[in-house]
């Protein structure tokens, strides 16, 4: 099983356990929005066309709003269904490159949404998988425009450099750490080590996937 395959029936089983008004890290959005936003990015193409065209935003959240008033089983069994037959997302390979990152995030979006959180201990394929995310295209364009070098420590192999540069930040945590901070979270457990002007710089940075 591929890791985007394990943290959506994992996310599914947990929206099942909190239901559907629990909050999660992305500012907002109940466990219901975030379970209708994950199922726009896999059935309605057009709905999703609103997070990149902000004209069309209202017509995002008017899809949104029709899956958040389905029963909540139903939508959680859509979304543990996966994309439809039609929609390359949910083919093999493409769904491991295009859905690893997405379900591992936004399955901690939905962990860490309320005090008391910890990190999971993963396993040893799931580490390898998310430290090879780090490594990938997707993840050193989130950190083209620092204005410093930047490296990723995960303690399990070589320090993965995701922007060449001097002087330069270190970020020490879990690859899956390391990732949910680049992708904007702050509850994840992450050391950035450097002078503290580009710490500062790197924390200034628009973290976002």
């Amino acid at each position: 099983m591929t890791l985007a395959q394990s943290e959506r029936s994992a996310l599914a089983d947990l929206f099942l356990e909190l239901g559907p008004d629990a909050p999660t890290l992305d500012e907002g959005w109940t466990t219901a929005d975030l379970a209708a936003h994950l199922l726009v990015r896999e059935r309605r193409p057009d709905g999703a066309l609103g997070t990149l065209l902000p004209p069309l935003s209202g017509w995002t959240d008017k899809v949104m709003a029709g899956y958040t008033a389905q029963p909540w089983a139903h939508l959680v069994e859509l979304y543990r269904s996966g994309p439809p037959a039609w929609n390359p997302m949910g083919w093999g390979k493409i769904d491991q490159l295009a859905n690893s990152a997405e379900m591992f995030i936004h399955h901690e979006d939905a962990r860490r949404g309320a005090p008391g959180w910890e990190p999971r201990v993963l396993g040893q394929a799931e580490t390898a998988e998310l430290r090879g995310i780090l490594s990938s295209f997707v993840v050193k364009q989130m950190v083209r425009k620092a204005p410093i070098g930047v490296r990723a420590d995960t303690g399990g192999g070589p320090v993965v450099t995701l922007k060449s540069g001097e002087p330069s930040v270190t970020m020490t945590g879990a690859p899956g750490e390391i990732l949910l901070w680049l992708s904007g979270r702050d509850a994840c457990r992450v050391e950035l080590t450097g002078a503290d002007a580009d710490v500062a710089a790197l924390r200034r940075l628009n973290r976002s996937m």
